[in-house]
C-alpha cells in the first residue's frame, strides 16, 4: 500500500508501516529538525513542506496519515481549538483527504480533542471527513498496552471512503464492543513496564523490523554506571516537575516540553529515573535519580536507538530537538497495529 504522510515529524508513520511492506509517496513537514531527519533517513521521498499548499494530486495513494498539533487540544493547554491555527490543521487534513481521495484516511491527536470547545470540534472534524465521503471510526489507544513503558492516550480515527464499516473493522475489536477488556490487556502493560535487557535491544543498528518489540527502560547510568535491574527493582520514572505523583514503573506521557508553563512537565526534561542497587554488589542498596536519555525516549515511543541521533546543522544533533521531536511522535506499536488492522480488512475488500 502507498501512503502519503503530512505533519510528518520523525515519521514514526514509516517506522511503523515499512515492516508491513507499505511505502511512502511523500513526506509533508516543516520543522527543521524533522525535515533535517527526514533528508537524512530517506532521502529518496520528497518532503513537500505545508501540506496545506498540497493542491495537485501527486501520483494515487492508499492512505493519507497525519497526526496533526496537538496543543490546541491538550488538557494542559489553553485549548484554542479549531479556533486556534495549529488546531485548524486538523480541519486542513480533512480538506486534503477531499482532495488526494485516498481509500483511507487515519489520524491521531491527544484525548482532549473529545471535549475541546464542548465536544463540537471532533465533531467537526468527522463532520469535514463526511462531507468528503469518508465512513470514520474512533477510540482511544494507550500505547502501553502494546508492549512500550509508558502511559500514552491517544485518540485515533480511521476513515475509508464510502463505508464506515470498514473503518469499525480495523479499530474495534468483539472484545473492546463487550465492555469487557481483551484478557492480554494486562499481561501487555506488565510486559510494558518490565526493563528487559537494556541498551540497543529495539531497532539496534537501524533494525526496524524489532522496533518495539523487545521494550525496556534501560537502567544503565549514562557514562557506563554499575546499576542493573537483574539485582534490584525495576526503575521508577516520573514527571521530572510534577513532585512524583504520577510515579510507577510505566513512565508518564513523553512530551515536546516548549516552554516551562506548557503543562506540569514543561521545560524540564520528559522524565526521571529511579534506580536501585549497585549490580558489582547485590547487597548494597542506593537510589540514584537522573534524566532519561534521548535514547531511552525512542525506545518508549518504539523507534530504532539513536534514530535521532543526526547530522543537524554541520554537527551531531542535540539533546534538545531530539527530545522535543520524540515527544512530538506517535507511538510505533500502536502505528503498526492499525496498519496490520488496515492490511487485513483492505485484503477483504471486494
Amino acid at each position: 500500500m502507498i501512503y502519503g504522510s503530512v505533519c510528518s515529524g520523525i515519521e514514526a508513520v514509516s517506522v511503523a508501516w515499512g515492516p508491513l511492506g507499505f511505502r511512502p509517496a511523500w513526506f509533508a513537514e516543516i520543522d527543521p529538525f524533522c525535515s533535517a531527519l527526514l533528508a537524512h533517513r530517506y532521502p529518496y521521498v520528497e518532503n513537500l513542506g505545508d501540506f496545506t499548499a498540497i493542491q495537485d494530486i501527486r501520483g494515487p495513494i492508499d492512505i493519507l496519515a497525519a497526526g496533526t498539533p496537538c496543543q490546541p487540544f491538550s488538557l494542559a493547554g489553553r485549548r484554542g481549538g479549531l479556533d486556534d491555527a495549529r488546531g485548524n490543521l486538523a480541519i486542513e487534513f480533512c480538506r486534503l483527504a477531499g482532495r488526494l481521495r485516498p481509500r483511507w484516511v487515519v489520524w491521531e491527536n491527544v484525548p482532549g480533542v473529545l471535549s475541546s470547545n464542548g465536544g463540537r470540534d471532533f465533531g467537526a472534524i468527522l463532520g469535514a471527513l463526511a462531507e468528503f465521503g469518508f465512513g470514520c471510526a474512533w477510540r482511544v489507544l494507550d500505547a502501553r498496552f502494546f508492549g512500550v513503558p509508558q502511559r500514552r492516550r491517544r485518540v485515533f480515527v480511521v476513515g475509508h471512503l464510502g463505508d464506515w464499516r470498514r473503518a469499525a473493522a480495523v479499530l474495534l475489536e468483539r472484545e473492546s464492543l463487550r465492555g469487557n477488556p481483551p484478557a492480554r490487556r494486562k499481561g501487555r502493560e506488565e510486559l510494558a513496564g518490565f526493563p528487559g535487557g537494556g541498551a540497543g535491544e529495539c531497532g539496534r543498528h537501524n533494525d526496524f523490523d524489532r522496533c518495539g518489540t523487545s521494550p525496556s527502560m534501560s537502567t544503565q547510568e549514562p557514562h557506563g554506571g554499575g546499576f542493573d535491574a537483574s539485582c534490584g527493582t525495576p526503575p521508577i520514572a516520573f514527571s521530572a516537575k510534577d513532585y512524583a505523583a504520577d510515579a510507577g514503573h510505566v513512565a508518564p506521557t513523553l512530551r515536546a516540553m516548549p516552554h516551562a508553563a506548557s503543562h506540569a512537565n514543561g521545560g524540564g526534561q520528559v522524565a526521571i529515573c529511579i534506580q536501585e542497587r549497585r549490580a558489582d554488589a547485590c547487597q548494597m542498596e542506593r537510589m540514584a535519580v537522573r534524566r532519561l536519555l534521548p535514547v531511552e525516549c525512542e525506545r518508549m515511543q518504539g523507534l530504532p536507538d539513536d534514530y535521532t541521533l543526526i547530522p543537524y546543522r554541520g554537527k551531531p544533533g542535540a539533546d534538545g530537538p531530539r527530545y522535543r521531536a520524540i515527544g512530538n511522535s506517535m507511538a510505533v506499536p500502536v502505528m503498526r497495529w492499525i496498519g496490520r488492522r488496515i492490511q487485513t480488512v483492505d485484503g477483504l475488500r471486494g
